[in-house]
């Protein structure tokens, strides 16, 4: 790992999290290829981005920022969550999972937030 990034943990779940997202995605209806199945998907890529975005060359003010974005996606990405719930395009069970991933990744994210001075 040569980059800054790659070595933060929330980087790392990010692009695990999107990797499972994008594979559930596959199984919702075909009418949601533009809209839900889409936005759910541009939203978890864009946590990992973010975080990736801003710890490369930026002023802590500047990272702070980026990790603004980072979580903001990621509150998309619990929304998103409750919609596939909703209109049963995953199970419980599978939401569940996803719902406390986020909700660990969100509480790391912040964490490390608040430590940028």
């Amino acid at each position: 790992m040569n980059f800054k990034f790659e070595k933060l943990i929330i980087w790392q779940k990010a692009m695990e999290m999107a990797e499972n997202i994008n594979l559930i995605t596959d199984d919702f209806p075909k009418k949601e290829i533009y809209n839900l199945s889409s936005q759910i998907r541009r939203a978890i890529d864009s946590v990992a981005l973010n975080i990736a975005e801003g710890s490369i060359g930026q002023s802590n003010l500047e990272q702070r920022k980026f990790m603004g974005y980072a979580i903001r996606s990621l509150a998309e990405v619990v929304t998103c969550l409750h919609k596939t719930k909703r209109r049963e395009y995953i199970t419980e069970q599978e939401f569940n999972v996803f719902y406390e991933q986020s909700f660990h990744l969100m509480n790391m994210m912040i964490a490390f937030r608040n430590k940028i001075k």
